[in-house]
């Protein structure tokens, strides 16, 4: 049984996501608030977590780093919950690095379908084998990338990403299937997110990052071993 944390200061928003969630046997937890949103994360280790931008106090955006700046959580799935018409806050979200989003209001059904395929996203990346290419390992069960034997953490959305690069090493992928096989679907709203988590990951691989290589209106390739320019 998958646990789910729920966070959200609207008590109609909580109690309908609770209810759906629990219908289809998923263990619930919630908070009201950041700060204990925080707690419960690092205590309980949720499978997945809903969280709401718009919190009082500290708001949505400080839960989610707070989250990624721990190892215990920063390979958490997370669904943002954001307003209607509040695109900035959609952009601002992903660009954090989260997962997915769903506006308000939303129907029960898209959520769970939307926390399905997050779900499944995250256990069909630990169910993949070890890869290994030049001084790239990525390890499944850790979803952790070593780096000429330097741990490195990743998200479960990084670790997809850059094993669809790696199995396809020299290949240019294109935008619309990275999206397809990373996020589920193809949006125009995640085109930006897509390059945001192909950034973080460049961030991440430091002297690497080059590998990473962008083929300009088509997508990205890797490439163990660059060519000097």
């Amino acid at each position: 049984m998958h646990t789910v944390l729920v966070v959200d200061d609207e008590t109609d928003i909580l109690e309908l996501v609770v209810f759906n969630l629990e219908r289809q046997q998923f263990k619930v937890l919630t908070a009201d608030n950041g700060i204990s949103a925080v707690q419960i994360a690092k205590e309980k280790i949720p499978d997945l977590i809903v969280l709401d931008l718009m919190l009082p106090g500290m708001d949505g955006f400080s839960v989610y780093r707070e989250l990624r700046a721990d190892p215990r959580t920063n390979s958490i799935p997370v669904l943002m919950l954001t307003a209607k018409g509040e695109v900035n806050d959609r952009i601002a979200g992903l660009e954090l690095g989260a997962d997915d989003y769903v506006t308000k209001p939303f129907s029960p059904r898209e959520l769970l379908l939307r926390v399905r395929a997050l779900l499944k996203r995250t256990r069909k990346v630990t169910a993949d084998a070890s890869l290994k290419s030049g001084d790239f390992l990525l390890e499944r069960n850790t979803l952790k990338l070593f780096l000429a034997g330097r741990p490195v953490d990743l998200t479960a959305t990084e670790f997809k990403l850059l094993r669809l690069l790696v199995e396809a090493s020299g290949e240019v992928q294109e935008r619309d299937a990275l999206l397809r096989e990373v996020w589920g679907y193809s949006d125009t709203m995640l085109t930006r997110t897509l390059d945001t988590h192909v950034k973080r990951l460049r961030e991440k691989l430091g002297k690497h990052a080059e590998c990473i290589q962008t083929v300009r209106g088509v997508g990205y390739r890797f490439v163990s071993s660059p060519t000097p320019a």
